[in-house]
């Protein structure tokens, strides 16, 4: 399909598939092809997917110690819309995933702490993200945070950003982020510029604004991606690092913000400085746009330096 769909409206579509996904398992399944030793605190259903689910992650090499199968309930499930262009539309129903609580934090104080670096996404709830983080950081653990789906700021979020080391938003999220006057796909302005064919992208002006906006409230580092554009990497202290986007042949979007924050993550914990590692994930985010699905793209190590070694 070429667009997203209208209010009412049925269209043909391609084809449909199912596969494993959700923003952690994502970010842990790139962190794991990338070369990194990952074990995955979740909670999901006793159905088909979960069972899918936990056989993946095994094949994946990834630790489910920490995976509760929740009695009677379904796990969290994504409808994703791709269209012709490789963009998407995605709607989240959080099922057993939002069950996640304080007390499997707790249950797996002795892994979080062992780690060399935590990751954790809006798709839990943010008791339990500030919850892990406050275990990582008094344990010198890296804090590593995916803030989508996007939210509005609140006290409880303002609290969590005070523990991240890095946050990997998009550009709309970042604009959630700071709770700023950034044009966002939402804006009519935008859209006007949407219908007739220019830019969507933020202004190097306002992405900057917003991202000192957000280190101010306690974030250390901020990779911002930018779709085609690579990312921006802010820092206090440190002029902005722009990483160019790769010239790739998009086939599927899905996943590429997940890819960069395991990528990310797993550069990290192998003792890689922030800026390097930015260079690494955003290189691996743009391969994984040219596979299908979230995980048909997503490189390994060796991809990706055959990629920035050219």
């Amino acid at each position: 399909m070429a667009r997203p769909l209208a209010v009412g409206e049925t269209v043909a579509a391609h084809g449909f598939t199912v596969s494993p996904g959700g923003k952690g398992s994502n970010a842990a399944v790139a962190a794991a092809r990338m070369g990194a030793a990952v074990s995955l605190v979740a909670r999901i259903g006793d159905d088909a997917f979960g069972q899918m689910a936990t056989a993946f992650w095994s094949d994946e090499g990834i630790d489910t110690a920490h995976v509760v199968r929740a009695a009677g309930e379904a796990s969290g499930v994504a409808q994703i819309l791709v269209y012709d262009s490789g963009d998407n539309s995605i709607a989240v129903s959080s099922g057993a995933n939002a069950g996640l609580s304080v007390a499997h934090v707790e249950a797996a104080r002795t892994v979080i702490t062992a780690a060399q670096v935590m990751v954790a996404s809006n798709e839990v709830p943010i008791a339990v993200a500030t919850a892990a983080f406050g275990i990582a950081r008094s344990h010198g653990v890296a804090t590593v945070f995916n803030p989508a789906p996007a939210a509005p700021s609140s006290q409880a979020l303002r609290a969590l950003l005070c523990l991240c080391d890095v946050i990997t938003p998009n550009e709309g999220e970042l604009s959630a982020l700071a709770a700023s006057a950034v044009a966002t796909l939402s804006d009519a302005s935008t859209k006007a510029k949407q219908a007739s064919g220019q830019s969507t992208a933020l202004h190097l002006d306002d992405l900057d604004s917003a991202a000192q906006t957000v280190l101010a409230k306690g974030v250390k580092a901020i990779i911002v991606t930018l779709g085609a554009n690579g990312c921006a990497l802010y820092r206090n202290g440190h002029a902005p690092l722009r990483l160019a986007g790769w010239p790739v042949t998009v086939v599927d979007t899905v996943g590429a913000g997940d890819t960069l924050t395991g990528a990310l993550a797993a550069c990290l914990a192998s003792g890689m400085p922030l800026d390097r590692a930015a260079v690494y994930a955003n290189a691996a985010a743009a391969l994984s746009v040219t596979g299908a699905g979230a995980l048909g793209g997503m490189p390994s190590f060796e991809q990706v330096e055959a990629m920035l070694l050219g």
